[in-house]
């Protein structure tokens, strides 16, 4: 990965790992009220895996995904992104690794939703600091099949076409990780089967380092390793190729 956003410790021992997480917590407080979310994880990912993090609801997988993309922050434990300490880094430098490094697609509100999918694009591609210009863009949004799309705005599109346009504004940023969390649980099976062949594509294409957050064993069943979280804690860590 070039370029370290400043002041962001980095890690000697870091090895093969893209993503570390040693003895990482993450405790949520209201008023007298505790929740522990994720109670002690520790995991390692190498470069261009493509793991599934499985679980049922409140089992820690989102809250997962927003440490790993540097959006929240653990309450104990360390968090490293190729080498990168997000676990001691203050929000601005967090915010520099979000985009250029990490790319995240969510279940809901990728897009902006009065910009055209072009426009969209245009914009993830400046905020990561690698503008392109319109007809880049079309490029991405016909690798994801939505050219014919390009000038519409993310309303006019159905859940499964908006997911295939945040994969392109993720594809514009080139990040080698991206994060998916639970984006076909709202998709019928032709859109989430479309859009998990587009991921399983740029996983091997691209290189990238793919982890996808999914409660659904067919949808894990495509990554190469199956990592389950059960109470905050990995209940398993399997291999599948």
């Amino acid at each position: 990965m070039a370029g370290r956003p400043a002041g962001i410790a980095a890690a000697a021992e870091v090895g093969d790992a893209i993503i570390r997480l040693a003895d990482v917590f993450r405790i949520y407080r209201e008023a007298d009220v505790e929740t522990v979310a994720l109670r002690g994880i520790d995991l390692e990912i190498a470069p261009g895996e493509f793991v599934a993090i499985m679980g049922r609801s409140g089992s820690g997988k989102s809250t997962l995904l927003h440490l790993l993309a540097g959006s929240d922050r653990p309450t104990a434990g360390r968090i490293l992104i190729d080498g990168l300490d997000l676990s001691r880094a203050d929000e601005d430098q967090r915010a520099a690794l979000r985009g250029r490094h990490v790319g995240i697609v969510f279940q809901h509100q990728n897009l902006v939703p009065f910009l055209t999918l072009r426009e969209n694009v245009v914009l993830s591609s400046v905020l990561a600091g690698r503008p392109v210009d319109r007809l880049v863009a079309v490029d991405l949004l016909a690798r994801v099949g939505l050219e014919h799309r390009a000038d519409h705005r993310p309303a006019q599109l159905s859940g499964g076409e908006q997911q295939r346009a945040a994969l392109a504004a993720v594809l514009v940023t080139r990040a080698p990780i991206v994060l998916a969390d639970e984006i076909t649980g709202e998709l019928d099976s032709r859109n989430a089967e479309l859009l998990l062949d587009l991921l399983h594509e740029v996983h091997l294409v691209d290189g990238v380092t793919l982890v996808l957050a999914t409660h659904d064993p067919v949808v894990a069943a495509r990554a190469d390793r199956i990592v389950e979280l059960r109470d905050g804690r990995v209940a398993s860590d399997r291999r599948l190729a």
